[in-house]
């Protein structure tokens, strides 16, 4: 019986970032085949994967596994990769007050 392969965004993020899977190879200290299996799902996207490649790119492991960074806006991308990884709870927090606000405001 054959699995399912898993679905991820590693492919659109890889390109997104303009890698080849040779260089993103290379950065994780893998090979393009390895990479290849991991973008078509029929290697999962386990924790370690998730937490060697997610930093290269310049994203979230969430993000990997659940957001198309062609969805989103460029900018907004762009200014989360640029925040540190230790402030980023911060500006998290600042945008969830803004959303709060929006929120209180549209009586919800």
């Amino acid at each position: 019986m054959s699995r399912t392969p898993e679905r991820n965004y590693l492919r659109a993020w890889r390109e997104h970032r303009r890698m080849t899977q040779t260089k993103l190879a290379e950065a994780v200290g893998t090979t393009g085949a390895v990479i290849s299996l991991l973008e078509s799902g029929d290697r999962g996207l386990s924790a370690k994967w998730l937490f060697k490649l997610a930093p290269v790119l310049g994203t979230s492991t969430g993000h990997l596994l659940q957001t198309d960074p062609n969805d989103v806006p460029n900018d907004i991308l762009e200014i989360w990769a640029d925040i540190p990884e230790d402030r980023r709870e911060q500006a998290r927090d600042v945008l969830k007050a803004f959303r709060s606000k929006v929120e209180g405001r549209n009586g919800g």
